[in-house]
Protein backbone atom coordinates (compact mmCIF):
# COMPACT_ATOMS: atom_id res chain seq x y z
CA UNK A 1 0.00 0.00 0.00
CA UNK A 2 1.07 3.57 -0.62
CA UNK A 3 1.63 5.82 2.38
CA UNK A 4 0.02 9.17 3.11
CA UNK A 5 3.36 10.98 3.46
CA UNK A 6 4.72 13.30 0.78
CA UNK A 7 1.72 12.80 -1.46
CA UNK A 8 2.31 15.80 -3.71
CA UNK A 9 -0.21 15.86 -6.54
CA UNK A 10 -1.50 12.34 -6.02
CA UNK A 11 -2.98 10.60 -9.06
CA UNK A 12 -3.59 7.10 -10.39
CA UNK A 13 0.01 6.93 -11.57
CA UNK A 14 1.01 6.74 -7.90
CA UNK A 15 -1.20 3.77 -7.10
CA UNK A 16 0.58 0.61 -5.92
CA UNK A 17 0.31 -2.64 -7.84
CA UNK A 18 -2.84 -4.54 -6.93
CA UNK A 19 -2.19 -7.90 -8.61
CA UNK A 20 -3.92 -10.73 -6.80
CA UNK A 21 -6.42 -8.44 -5.08
CA UNK A 22 -10.19 -8.35 -5.58
CA UNK A 23 -12.39 -5.25 -5.41
CA UNK A 24 -16.17 -4.85 -5.57
CA UNK A 25 -17.34 -1.45 -6.82
CA UNK A 26 -21.06 -0.70 -6.60
CA UNK A 27 -22.43 1.48 -9.38
CA UNK A 28 -19.38 0.82 -11.54
CA UNK A 29 -21.20 1.18 -14.85
CA UNK A 30 -20.72 4.97 -15.07
CA UNK A 31 -19.31 8.11 -13.47
CA UNK A 32 -16.76 7.94 -10.68
CA UNK A 33 -17.60 4.28 -10.12
CA UNK A 34 -16.45 3.36 -13.61
CA UNK A 35 -13.39 5.61 -13.30
CA UNK A 36 -12.46 3.95 -9.99
CA UNK A 37 -13.04 0.46 -11.39
CA UNK A 38 -10.88 1.27 -14.42
CA UNK A 39 -8.00 2.54 -12.26
CA UNK A 40 -8.16 -0.48 -9.93
CA UNK A 41 -8.20 -2.93 -12.85
CA UNK A 42 -5.32 -1.13 -14.55
CA UNK A 43 -3.35 -1.48 -11.30
CA UNK A 44 -3.86 -5.25 -11.48
CA UNK A 45 -6.92 -5.87 -9.30
CA UNK A 46 -9.77 -8.14 -10.30
CA UNK A 47 -12.76 -5.77 -10.25
CA UNK A 48 -16.35 -6.85 -9.78
CA UNK A 49 -18.87 -4.44 -11.29
CA UNK A 50 -21.86 -4.62 -8.89
CA UNK A 51 -24.59 -2.97 -10.95
CA UNK A 52 -28.37 -2.91 -11.27
CA UNK A 53 -28.34 -3.18 -15.08
CA UNK A 54 -25.95 -5.95 -16.10
CA UNK A 55 -26.17 -5.08 -19.79
CA UNK A 56 -24.91 -1.58 -19.09
CA UNK A 57 -22.37 -3.11 -16.73
CA UNK A 58 -21.03 -5.40 -19.44
CA UNK A 59 -20.74 -2.46 -21.82
CA UNK A 60 -18.82 -0.47 -19.21
CA UNK A 61 -16.58 -3.39 -18.24
CA UNK A 62 -15.66 -3.87 -21.90
CA UNK A 63 -14.02 -0.42 -21.86
CA UNK A 64 -11.68 -1.44 -19.02
CA UNK A 65 -8.32 -3.08 -19.54
CA UNK A 66 -7.78 -5.76 -16.94
CA UNK A 67 -9.66 -8.48 -15.09
CA UNK A 68 -13.36 -7.75 -14.52
CA UNK A 69 -16.67 -9.46 -13.96
CA UNK A 70 -20.22 -8.11 -13.78
CA UNK A 71 -22.77 -9.08 -11.13
CA UNK A 72 -26.28 -7.81 -10.59
CA UNK A 73 -26.96 -5.72 -7.49
CA UNK A 74 -30.00 -3.51 -6.88
CA UNK A 75 -29.37 -1.59 -3.67
CA UNK A 76 -33.01 -0.50 -3.61
CA UNK A 77 -34.06 -4.13 -3.14
CA UNK A 78 -32.79 -5.99 -0.07
CA UNK A 79 -33.60 -9.33 -1.71
CA UNK A 80 -31.12 -8.43 -4.47
CA UNK A 81 -28.52 -7.42 -1.88
CA UNK A 82 -28.92 -10.76 -0.10
CA UNK A 83 -28.73 -12.65 -3.40
CA UNK A 84 -25.50 -10.87 -4.31
CA UNK A 85 -23.95 -11.80 -0.97
CA UNK A 86 -25.13 -15.41 -1.18
CA UNK A 87 -23.67 -15.80 -4.66
CA UNK A 88 -20.40 -14.32 -3.45
CA UNK A 89 -19.80 -17.44 -1.37
CA UNK A 90 -16.69 -17.37 0.80
CA UNK A 91 -14.27 -15.69 -1.62
CA UNK A 92 -11.83 -13.26 0.01
CA UNK A 93 -12.62 -9.62 -0.81
CA UNK A 94 -9.86 -7.07 -0.40
CA UNK A 95 -11.75 -3.86 -1.19
CA UNK A 96 -15.45 -3.09 -0.97
CA UNK A 97 -16.20 0.30 -2.48
CA UNK A 98 -19.72 1.52 -1.70
CA UNK A 99 -20.01 4.00 -4.53
CA UNK A 100 -23.49 3.72 -6.06
CA UNK A 101 -26.09 6.31 -5.22
CA UNK A 102 -29.08 8.36 -6.29
CA UNK A 103 -29.38 12.11 -5.92
CA UNK A 104 -32.24 14.56 -5.24
CA UNK A 105 -35.01 12.40 -6.65
CA UNK A 106 -38.74 13.11 -6.50
CA UNK A 107 -40.22 11.34 -3.50
CA UNK A 108 -40.37 7.59 -4.06
CA UNK A 109 -39.81 4.32 -2.23
CA UNK A 110 -37.55 1.29 -2.55
CA UNK A 111 -39.03 -2.18 -2.99
CA UNK A 112 -38.88 -2.56 0.78
CA UNK A 113 -40.73 0.71 1.39
CA UNK A 114 -37.79 2.92 2.39
CA UNK A 115 -37.36 6.51 1.19
CA UNK A 116 -35.37 5.98 -2.00
CA UNK A 117 -32.27 8.06 -1.25
CA UNK A 118 -31.87 6.83 2.34
CA UNK A 119 -32.75 3.28 1.26
CA UNK A 120 -30.32 3.15 -1.67
CA UNK A 121 -27.44 5.31 -0.51
CA UNK A 122 -27.35 4.07 3.08
CA UNK A 123 -29.49 1.03 3.89
CA UNK A 124 -28.56 -0.95 0.77
CA UNK A 125 -24.86 -0.42 1.40
CA UNK A 126 -25.31 -1.08 5.13
CA UNK A 127 -26.81 -4.49 4.40
CA UNK A 128 -24.29 -5.31 1.66
CA UNK A 129 -21.31 -4.41 3.83
CA UNK A 130 -22.42 -6.48 6.80
CA UNK A 131 -23.26 -9.48 4.62
CA UNK A 132 -19.84 -9.39 2.92
CA UNK A 133 -17.80 -8.29 5.93
CA UNK A 134 -16.66 -11.78 7.04
CA UNK A 135 -14.78 -12.02 3.72
CA UNK A 136 -13.29 -8.51 3.61
CA UNK A 137 -9.52 -8.54 4.16
CA UNK A 138 -8.49 -4.89 3.85
CA UNK A 139 -11.03 -2.06 3.84
CA UNK A 140 -14.47 -0.69 3.11
CA UNK A 141 -14.67 2.70 1.39
CA UNK A 142 -18.04 4.45 1.32
CA UNK A 143 -18.64 7.44 -0.94
CA UNK A 144 -20.34 10.31 0.86
CA UNK A 145 -20.64 13.96 -0.19
CA UNK A 146 -20.06 17.48 0.98
CA UNK A 147 -23.86 17.58 0.87
CA UNK A 148 -23.85 15.81 4.24
CA UNK A 149 -23.55 19.34 5.64
CA UNK A 150 -27.05 20.09 4.32
CA UNK A 151 -28.28 17.91 7.20
CA UNK A 152 -26.64 20.09 9.86
CA UNK A 153 -29.48 19.34 12.27
CA UNK A 154 -28.66 15.64 12.10
CA UNK A 155 -30.98 12.73 11.38
CA UNK A 156 -34.58 12.60 12.50
CA UNK A 157 -34.65 9.18 14.13
CA UNK A 158 -38.41 9.43 14.54
CA UNK A 159 -38.83 9.62 10.77
CA UNK A 160 -35.75 8.27 8.97
CA UNK A 161 -37.85 7.53 5.90
CA UNK A 162 -39.14 11.11 5.69
CA UNK A 163 -42.82 10.22 5.59
CA UNK A 164 -43.52 13.89 6.26
CA UNK A 165 -41.73 17.03 5.15
CA UNK A 166 -39.93 15.39 2.23
CA UNK A 167 -37.67 17.51 0.06
CA UNK A 168 -35.17 16.04 -2.41
CA UNK A 169 -32.32 18.17 -1.10
CA UNK A 170 -32.91 17.36 2.57
CA UNK A 171 -33.29 13.65 1.82
CA UNK A 172 -30.05 13.55 -0.15
CA UNK A 173 -28.13 15.40 2.55
CA UNK A 174 -29.40 13.03 5.23
CA UNK A 175 -28.46 9.98 3.19
CA UNK A 176 -24.91 11.29 2.80
CA UNK A 177 -24.75 12.10 6.52
CA UNK A 178 -25.82 8.50 7.13
CA UNK A 179 -22.87 7.30 5.02
CA UNK A 180 -20.43 9.08 7.32
CA UNK A 181 -22.10 7.93 10.54
CA UNK A 182 -22.12 4.38 9.18
CA UNK A 183 -18.38 4.59 8.49
CA UNK A 184 -17.72 5.95 11.99
CA UNK A 185 -19.62 3.16 13.76
CA UNK A 186 -18.30 0.44 11.44
CA UNK A 187 -14.74 1.48 12.24
CA UNK A 188 -15.51 1.48 15.97
CA UNK A 189 -16.86 -2.06 15.76
CA UNK A 190 -13.93 -3.28 13.68
CA UNK A 191 -11.40 -1.79 16.10
CA UNK A 192 -13.26 -3.16 19.11
CA UNK A 193 -13.17 -6.66 17.62
CA UNK A 194 -9.42 -6.41 16.92
CA UNK A 195 -9.90 -6.54 13.15
CA UNK A 196 -7.25 -5.19 10.78
CA UNK A 197 -9.97 -4.14 8.33
CA UNK A 198 -10.55 -0.41 8.08
CA UNK A 199 -13.64 1.63 7.22
CA UNK A 200 -13.07 4.92 5.40
CA UNK A 201 -15.16 7.47 3.53
CA UNK A 202 -14.51 9.74 0.58
CA UNK A 203 -16.28 12.39 -1.44
CA UNK A 204 -15.55 13.43 -5.03
CA UNK A 205 -16.01 17.18 -4.68
CA UNK A 206 -18.05 18.54 -7.57
CA UNK A 207 -17.72 15.91 -10.26
CA UNK A 208 -19.65 16.02 -13.52
CA UNK A 209 -21.64 12.77 -13.55
CA UNK A 210 -25.08 11.64 -14.64
CA UNK A 211 -26.35 11.86 -11.04
CA UNK A 212 -27.25 15.51 -11.46
CA UNK A 213 -29.51 14.79 -14.42
CA UNK A 214 -31.93 13.01 -12.06
CA UNK A 215 -32.67 16.02 -9.84
CA UNK A 216 -36.38 16.42 -9.11
CA UNK A 217 -36.61 20.13 -9.96
CA UNK A 218 -36.05 20.98 -13.68
CA UNK A 219 -34.45 24.31 -12.72
CA UNK A 220 -32.07 22.46 -10.38
CA UNK A 221 -31.12 20.10 -13.20
CA UNK A 222 -30.35 23.00 -15.53
CA UNK A 223 -28.33 24.83 -12.86
CA UNK A 224 -26.29 21.74 -12.06
CA UNK A 225 -25.64 20.93 -15.71
CA UNK A 226 -24.36 24.49 -16.22
CA UNK A 227 -22.17 24.13 -13.13
CA UNK A 228 -20.89 20.84 -14.53
CA UNK A 229 -19.49 22.73 -17.50
CA UNK A 230 -18.01 25.63 -15.53
CA UNK A 231 -16.96 24.34 -12.10
CA UNK A 232 -16.90 20.55 -12.00
CA UNK A 233 -13.99 18.24 -12.49
CA UNK A 234 -14.37 15.13 -14.63
CA UNK A 235 -15.16 11.58 -13.52
CA UNK A 236 -11.53 10.52 -13.30
CA UNK A 237 -10.59 13.43 -11.07
CA UNK A 238 -13.74 12.84 -9.03
CA UNK A 239 -12.70 9.23 -8.45
CA UNK A 240 -9.30 10.14 -6.98
CA UNK A 241 -10.50 10.59 -3.36
CA UNK A 242 -12.14 7.14 -3.49
CA UNK A 243 -8.99 5.58 -4.90
CA UNK A 244 -6.76 7.39 -2.41
CA UNK A 245 -8.90 6.05 0.44
CA UNK A 246 -8.77 2.57 -1.10
CA UNK A 247 -5.00 2.20 -1.47
CA UNK A 248 -3.30 4.65 0.91
CA UNK A 249 -2.26 3.85 4.48
CA UNK A 250 -4.77 5.99 6.39
CA UNK A 251 -6.32 5.65 9.85
CA UNK A 252 -9.73 4.02 10.10
CA UNK A 253 -12.72 6.40 9.80
CA UNK A 254 -10.65 8.83 7.69
CA UNK A 255 -12.58 11.05 5.29
CA UNK A 256 -10.94 11.99 1.99
CA UNK A 257 -11.89 14.75 -0.42
CA UNK A 258 -10.34 17.30 -2.80
CA UNK A 259 -8.02 19.94 -1.36
CA UNK A 260 -9.26 22.86 -3.47
CA UNK A 261 -11.50 25.78 -2.57
CA UNK A 262 -14.66 24.50 -0.91
CA UNK A 263 -13.45 20.94 -1.53
CA UNK A 264 -14.97 21.22 -5.00
CA UNK A 265 -11.93 19.97 -6.91
CA UNK A 266 -8.24 19.26 -6.46
CA UNK A 267 -5.84 16.67 -5.10
CA UNK A 268 -7.18 14.11 -2.59
CA UNK A 269 -6.44 14.82 1.05
CA UNK A 270 -7.94 14.26 4.49
CA UNK A 271 -10.89 16.62 5.01
CA UNK A 272 -13.19 17.56 7.85
CA UNK A 273 -16.83 16.74 8.40
CA UNK A 274 -19.75 18.34 10.16
CA UNK A 275 -20.37 17.99 13.88
CA UNK A 276 -23.46 15.91 13.07
CA UNK A 277 -21.26 13.50 11.11
CA UNK A 278 -18.83 13.18 14.03
CA UNK A 279 -21.38 12.18 16.68
CA UNK A 280 -20.64 8.65 17.98
CA UNK A 281 -23.96 8.43 19.80
CA UNK A 282 -25.86 9.22 16.60
CA UNK A 283 -23.69 6.70 14.73
CA UNK A 284 -24.63 3.96 17.20
CA UNK A 285 -28.30 4.94 17.06
CA UNK A 286 -28.29 4.87 13.27
CA UNK A 287 -26.61 1.46 13.30
CA UNK A 288 -29.29 0.02 15.62
CA UNK A 289 -32.07 1.50 13.48
CA UNK A 290 -30.45 0.19 10.29
CA UNK A 291 -30.20 -3.32 11.72
CA UNK A 292 -33.89 -3.21 12.59
CA UNK A 293 -34.93 -1.86 9.19
CA UNK A 294 -32.82 -4.25 7.09
CA UNK A 295 -32.77 -7.33 9.29
CA UNK A 296 -28.99 -7.45 8.80
CA UNK A 297 -26.55 -7.04 11.69
CA UNK A 298 -22.84 -6.89 12.34
CA UNK A 299 -21.60 -10.44 11.70
CA UNK A 300 -19.58 -12.64 14.00
CA UNK A 301 -16.01 -12.90 12.78
CA UNK A 302 -16.32 -9.68 10.81
CA UNK A 303 -13.14 -8.60 9.10
CA UNK A 304 -11.09 -11.57 10.27
CA UNK A 305 -10.48 -13.12 6.84
CA UNK A 306 -6.75 -12.90 6.14
CA UNK A 307 -6.52 -15.34 3.22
Amino acid sequence: MATSKNIGKWNVGRMPGLAGRTAVVTGANSGIGLAAADALANAGAHVVFAVRDTRRGQTAAATVRGSTEVRRLDLADLASVREFAQQWGDRPLDLLINNAGVMMLPEQRTKDGFEMQFGTNHLGHFALTNLLLPYVTDRVVTVSSGAHRWAAGGLNFDDLNMTSGYTPVRAYGRSKLANLLFTLELQRRLAESGSRVRALAAHPGYAATNLQSHAANPLSRVAMLIANRIVAQDDRAGALPTLYAAVTDLPGASYVGPDGLGEMRGTPTLVGRSAAASDPAAARQLWAASEELTGVGYPLGAGTNTV
